[in-house]
């Protein structure tokens, strides 16, 4: 799970790392398998993308077999 570097007290969350070693996956075979560029997965794996494009999110959910809330999760300093 990783978690942007520029949060503030609620925030997004991203589990793509976790998802792909669930799945036994690399970046590169997301990549290939969501038709992908590497800086795009790379975006999503390290919590660094800033707005999110609802077309790779739906690439990358069909090419792992997963859903929107396996991948992102939104949190609070309270949780």
């Amino acid at each position: 799970m990783i978690v942007p570097p520029n949060y503030n007290e609620n925030h997004i969350i991203f589990k793509l790392d976790d998802v792909i070693k669930e799945k036994k996956f690399s970046k590169n075979k997301l990549c290939v398998n969501a038709g992908l560029r590497f800086e795009t997965v790379q975006g999503f794996y390290k919590g660094t993308i800033s707005r999110i494009d609802i077309n790779v999110l739906s690439r990358i959910c069909k090419a792992l077999d997963c859903s929107i809330s396996d991948l992102i999760e939104y949190k609070t300093n309270d949780e």
